[in-house]
């Protein structure tokens, strides 16, 4: 692969990374309500989500889901359901504490959760389906070509997601009473569940 040919990926990659979704919410929510250090378990899950779709991709399975109307559908209304499941549980949760005596969530739970919203997203696989061929050359082995492209992806992914919890965190010292934690939770509950009914309207290319 080229330096010309790594650049574009390279930029492909930060914007697929940035553009809004149910994994910037995941990122913010945990930044904003555990801040930064803690909300890493949450952006482990969400990048192995993301590099197992990769890896999916890379060995032929994710040109099933673009295929299968049937796959993707199935596939999508899991995670309409997860996403908004999970924001509904947030609208649900109580505020009667102080942000520097919450209780971390357990980092298996965090992560198993944010996992399965990149997981379920048959969009981003139908996504990378498209994109991930414009940077192979045929001509050359697939696998260390494959190789480049997914720690380009999952690396990029990884500092973006990052950032975000970063940005969030920021804004804990102003979500130190009740209500201001209660408006939090229903703002990330909203956000996940809008999330949700954009994945619902995703169509089959």
């Amino acid at each position: 692969m080229t330096l010309s040919i790594w650049l574009t990926l390279l930029a492909a990659a930060t914007l697929i990374s940035l553009s809004p979704g149910a994994g910037a919410v995941t990122a913010m929510s945990y930044g904003l309500s555990q801040g930064v250090r803690r909300a890493q378990p949450a952006i482990l899950g969400l990048i192995s989500g993301y590099g197992t779709q990769i890896v999916v991709v890379g060995v032929g399975l994710g040109s099933l889901v673009a295929a299968s109307v049937t796959l993707f559908t199935v596939i999508k209304w899991i995670g309409v359901g997860y996403l908004v499941w999970l924001g509904i549980q947030k609208w649900r949760e109580k505020g009667d504490f102080q942000l520097g005596e919450a209780k971390p969530v357990h980092w298996r739970r965090a992560y198993l959760q944010s996992l399965l919203i990149n997981i379920t997203n048959p969009k981003g696989l139908v996504f990378l389906v498209a994109l991930i061929p414009q940077f192979l050359d045929p001509h050359a082995p697939q696998a260390p070509q494959l190789l480049i492209i997914g720690t380009t992806l999952v690396a990029v992914d990884w500092c973006v997601m990052t950032g975000y919890s970063l940005l969030a965190s920021r804004l804990r010292a102003w979500m130190r009473d009740a209500r201001a934690r209660r408006a939090q939770n229903r703002v990330t509950g909203s956000a996940l569940i809008g999330a949700g009914l954009v994945l619902s309207g995703a169509q089959h290319a």
